[in-house]
């Protein structure tokens, strides 16, 4: 048997040798589905843990600031944190200004986007992003940027010419198609001179050594599924492994089977930000829509996409934008979130039990204490990276009106029902609890339970008090018989 490359005769091996002969041209037709499969899950076995700027950055991050929370960020690689990502903005010249045409976008002869040198000096002399790449790598972290859909108007105006191929930027330009939050690019057509545009652009990323990819104005409003396709062709062209994510939200559930195929995390939602509950107002014209997502609101959502979280594929709820978001954020004024301690703790546990991708937004060279507390909490990263699967609990006693409870099931967890339980107040007051395992269709031994954020035992129930928006987590310390 051809072996993985942990020698463990897994059977994995056989596979790779598979999409080995596929890429040779030796093999196709239905083997290629379970290579792509094999591929995703691979790429992104688990949720994606990183850093992204946007949220304390917006546009404005410069290669120094990036360099100074990659290396807090390289500090706690340790518990699972790994991709520092460049959110929009890096090629140009002067993010403070208010039109495309002040804001001095910089391209290559190619009509690529490549860095602002005033911003990120280390790409000089033709380097691009890949001296930061570099240095990224160095730190043991991988390196991710973002990018808008499409082609660059002023690239379509000059009509440059697409690298390595025979077309014309004016070709690949569907200048019908323009996002309608973000008017810097055209769309792409799907044609052939459409993907070569791609090609050309992932080839010159991928050669700076991008590990990563979050692509923007393609999984909702619109949703633009010839170009996620276009992307993941030019990705796996290069023959460099790239996360893919796709931006922004709520991606329809119409299409999780298309955005499962080709990526490996998509937004869920419209931007999150540090709202614990927003309600749009469909009475206004025009209607007012989910932004900002609060967090209330994520609990529904991410149920819904329970279904559809599996190695490689991780419907993604958006940012965590805790701590310090500052100087410039991509919301608002410059601040300390808006969430209450317990409102941060509730969504973290509920990103984790949750399967959620975890790309933190804070400021990281202003971590605060009770936010490193919490993401470098191994027991709730378990909960994220080590677990199956994970659902909510129905029929809930009564008193538990405004508490939902979720289980997760663990790798290798050798019980027949939950590793995991994690409990939520929802309610604008605390809640008293007073309840057993038993109660919520549980069963326990005499062990029971232990807090993983103070290490308190519940040995058959819970009798505790949660504060408004507040949460408790357990790990359960011997088997349980899952819900009935």
């Amino acid at each position: 048997m051809l072996r993985c490359g942990r020698g463990c005769g897994c059977g994995i091996g056989w596979l790779m040798e598979i999409c080995r002969l596929i890429a040779a041209g030796m093999l196709g037709g239905v083997v290629g589905a379970a290579c792509s499969a094999q591929n995703a899950a691979t790429l992104a076995p688990t949720p994606p843990m990183g850093w992204n700027s946007w949220d304390a950055y917006g546009l404005t991050i410069n290669e120094a600031d990036f360099k100074a929370n990659a290396a807090v960020l390289a500090s706690i690689k340790q518990y699972g944190w790994q991709y520092a990502v460049i959110d929009e903005g890096w090629y140009l010249q002067d993010p403070f200004a208010s039109t495309t045409e002040t804001q001095k976008f910089v391209y290559d002869q190619h009509g690529r986007l490549i860095p602002a040198l005033n911003r990120f000096p280390s790409a000089a002399n033709g380097a691009g992003l890949k001296p930061l790449a570099d240095w990224v790598h160095g730190q043991g972290l991988k390196f991710g940027i973002h990018l808008i859909r499409g082609i660059p108007r002023e690239s379509v105006r000059d009509d440059r010419p697409i690298a390595d191929s025979k077309f014309t930027a004016k070709e690949a330009a569907d200048t019908s198609d323009v996002c309608p939050w973000n008017q810097d690019n055209y769309g792409i057509r799907d044609n052939a001179a459409g993907q070569a545009w791609y090609d050309s652009i992932m080839a010159l990323y991928a050669g700076w050594g991008i590990d990563y990819l979050k692509i923007d104005c393609i999984s909702d409003r619109p949703y633009k599924g010839s170009e996620i396709r276009q992307v993941a062709a030019a990705i796996k062209k290069t023959g460099r492994p790239i996360v893919l994510s796709l931006s922004p939200g709520p991606t329809n559930l119409e299409h999780a089977e298309e955005v499962g195929k080709f990526a490996n995390l998509w937004r869920i939602s419209d931007d999150h930000w540090d709202v614990w509950s927003h309600v749009p107002d469909k009475t206004k014209n025009p209607p007012e829509g989910e932004f900002p997502m609060g967090t209330l609101q994520a609990f529904d959502r991410l149920e819904a996409w329970q279904p559809y979280v599996k190695p490689g594929n991780w419907p993604d709820e958006d940012m965590l934008p805790f701590g310090n978001l500052t100087p410039h954020p991509g919301w608002g004024e410059a601040r300390q979130s808006r969430f209450t301690h317990n409102e941060e703790q509730t969504e973290f546990i509920l990103w984790c039990i949750t399967r959620s991708p975890l790309i933190l937004g804070t400021n990281l060279t202003k971590l605060d204490p009770f936010t490193r507390s919490l993401i470098t909490n191994k027991e709730l990263i378990r909960m994220d990276q080590g677990t199956l699967s994970s659902e909510p609990v129905k029929n809930l006693p009564s008193g538990m009106e405004h508490v939902r409870v979720w289980t997760a099931a663990e790798s290798g967890w050798r019980g027949t029902g939950p590793r995991y339980v994690a409990i939520f107040n929802l309610d604008d007051k605390p809640v008293s609890l007073h309840f057993t395992w038993a109660q919520l269709g549980l069963k326990s031994g005499d062990q029971g339970a232990v807090d993983v954020l103070n290490g308190f035992k519940a040995p058959k129930g819970v009798e505790k008090t949660l504060p408004a928006h507040g949460s408790v987590a357990y790990r359960n310390l011997e088997p349980l018989v899952g819900p009935k």
